[in-house]
């Protein structure tokens, strides 16, 4: 079999083909997946000077590089045969084109231009990521798609971006073939527990088997990567502001009292929520409070943020793991890139879960890419849809309490 796989729902625009031999088994130690392609551009240094992520200008550049990297991936693939004459759309064709990409103009032109002089490539099924996400941004993957699929008669496969994360995770690397990256899926006993840490999700989910969830806990305002990015503008340091928090931090020698303690805020709440809206303010009280802002005082602030962030994740999800009796701890999504997540998460499973399985992404594995949402394509290739709607706040698991996304969406309406 094989897939397309489209990522759009933030910053980064990722397009992976992906091949198995017969029908792919994620629950099998032997299952194997070949990347022909696995192509990203992100779009970091643009929304560098919004100091997050501006939905409008995400959706335009997704528009913009889509199809060029959907070119690069079928050639990387060896899917791109060029036509001795480009095909020439059918009236109907034409027509359901129209219809689709009726808000993409600028994919449109290019859609009809670059696709119609290769051959239909023999892909089996397309991915796309439908949520959760920035809505505008989702729908340029979505139509995508659809046109696609309209366009090569294939179906395609609605994904959930967070369950992306979880099987980027568990994705290793084996012995290349044919030049090409192999992938096999680690398989975690179950329950195993599920930390997804980005710049719009901080939750908790019970794996309960493959492809079954429950939420836990989840925060209740500032996603963690969102609090590190806000604390990173006050300090006066770049987007994306987490790898800049951490390299500062670094710089501080170990054990060294912090100049300004900062709070633990939900540390001892009794569930499995959290919340980093106070612990982002404290750092603004205290850096209001400071008459000189040197480059010691701000790498103490950095460490000691990240102190406290890094401290309330493994407290909460050491609570789940022992509540639950997991057999493995799951971490996902762009913030487990931090060093000093990434160590504080080890040294826990070494001394107080012994035998239990830690799995964290490799590092080109982490943020958003193309391959994860195809890795989720295959698992589920029987879950196709004719009609795919955006979903901003869209969940691994039904639940009767509201996201953060879903109640700023309801004060904004």
């Amino acid at each position: 079999m094989r897939i397309l796989a489209i990522e759009s729902s933030c910053d980064e625009t990722g397009i992976a083909i992906l091949k198995t031999d017969g029908i792919f088994d994620g629950t099998s130690p032997t299952s194997e997946i070949t990347v022909l392609a696995d192509v990203l551009m992100s779009q970091a240094s643009l929304h560098a000077e919004y100091g997050g992520v501006f939905p409008a200008v995400a959706r335009r550049e997704h528009a913009k590089n889509m199809m060029p990297l959907m070119m690069q991936a079928l050639a990387e693939a060896g899917l791109s045969r060029e036509l001795p004459t480009p095909r020439i759309l059918s009236e109907i064709e034409e027509e359901t084109l129209v219809k689709v990409l009726i808000k993409e103009p600028e994919l449109f032109v290019q859609f009809k231009k670059m696709l119609l002089a290769i051959e239909i490539p023999n892909i089996d099924a397309i991915a796309v990521t439908s949520g959760p996400g920035l809505e505008p941004a989702l729908w340029v993957g979505i139509n995508t798609a659809q046109a696609l699929s309209s366009l090569w008669s294939i179906p395609v496969i609605p994904v959930n971006h967070m369950e992306g994360h979880i099987m980027a995770s568990l994705l290793f690397s084996k012995p290349e073939k044919n030049g090409k990256k192999i992938l096999g899926l680690s398989l975690p006993e179950y329950p195993s527990l599920a930390l997804l840490i980005s710049g719009g999700h901080t939750e908790l989910v019970l794996v309960k088997d493959p492809g079954t969830y429950e939420i836990l806990g989840q925060t209740r305002d500032d996603a963690v990567g969102e609090a590190f990015d806000k604390v990173a503008r006050m300090l006066g340091l770049s987007y994306p502001g987490g790898p800049e928090i951490s390299k500062l931090a670094e710089t501080v020698a170990p054990n060294t009292p912090p100049l300004y303690p900062l709070p633990r805020p939900m540390l001892k709440s009794g569930d499995y929520d959290f919340s980093f809206a106070g612990l982002k303010t404290a750092v603004l009280y205290t850096i209001k409070k400071i008459p000189e802002l040197t480059e010691e005082i701000k790498a103490s602030i950095a460490k000691e943020f990240e102190d406290s962030a890094t401290e309330i994740l493994v407290a909460k999800t050491r609570a789940a793991a022992e509540e639950y009796g997991v057999h493995g701890i799951i971490l996902g999504g762009g913030v487990t890139a931090n060093k000093k997540i990434r160590g504080a998460f080890k040294k826990l499973v070494e001394e107080q879960f012994p035998g239990t399985a830690l799995f964290i992404p490799d590092h080109h594995l982490s943020t958003d890419n193309g391959l994860m949402i195809g890795v989720v394509g295959l698992m589920r290739s029987s879950k196709t849809e004719q009609t795919i709607r955006a979903d901003g706040t869209m969940r691994l698991a039904v639940s009767t309490r509201p996201t953060i996304a879903e109640l700023r969406k309801k004060k904004q309406e």
